[in-house]
């Protein structure tokens, strides 16, 4: 009598899935986006699903580490060139800045899902994004700057403009690398103009 065990799947959906997830998470948040409507995207029964991710947030972890991963390479590979701390930080803010407009749906889920919003994964949400935020905390860190400027806050102010820019970006209208060497150079001068 033959064996009924079936052989592993060959093919293995998890790329699609993960990208599919990342489009609906992009598109309509965490919340809004169901298991069903994800595996409708990759053409899965439901319960196919769970043969890679025992619940959605782990899933979400994973598409979230993947855009995590995206954005860090690209700004390692932009500063690796560098030396002088503060072309170092506009390689940075040119290259975190064209992977939120470039990456798509990956880099969209980083910015637009928050870990508070999921309670269930936000521990390692927020340690993806920890990780990812010490690059800057290392460059800002780098800087000649005055002894009473704050540094924390100057990295979250940096970061927020940057991550806030995919609101107003309009592709052929605004440039990434100039709209990252305006931030990074309001940084570096006084904004206030001179007395009189």
């Amino acid at each position: 009598m033959e064996s009924t065990a079936r052989a592993p799947r060959a093919d293995n959906r998890l790329p699609q899935l993960l990208d599919c997830a990342a489009r609906l998470f992009g598109e309509r948040g965490f919340h809004g986006t169901t298991i069903r409507d994800i595996v409708r995207g990759v053409d899965m029964l439901p319960g196919s699903l769970y043969y890679h991710f025992a619940a959605k947030e782990q899933l979400l972890a994973a598409v979230y580490a993947e855009g995590v991963a995206r954005i860090t390479e690209r700004v390692q590979a932009a500063i690796a060139r560098r030396s002088d701390p503060w072309q170092r930080l506009t390689a940075a803010c040119i290259a975190h800045l064209e992977a939120l407009l470039d990456e798509g749906d990956y880099a969209q889920v980083v910015i637009r899902v928050r870990p508070g919003d999921v309670p269930e994964a936000a521990a390692q949400l927020t340690g993806l994004r920890d990780r990812y935020e010490s690059l800057f905390v290392e460059l800002i860190d780098a800087l000649p700057l005055r002894p009473n400027v704050d540094r924390r806050t100057l990295r979250l102010m940096l970061l927020g403009a940057l991550n806030w820019s995919q609101t107003w970006y309009r592709r052929g209208r605004d440039d990434p690398r100039v709209i990252a060497r305006h931030f990074v150079a309001l940084l570096r001068r006084p904004t206030e103009s001179p007395a009189e």
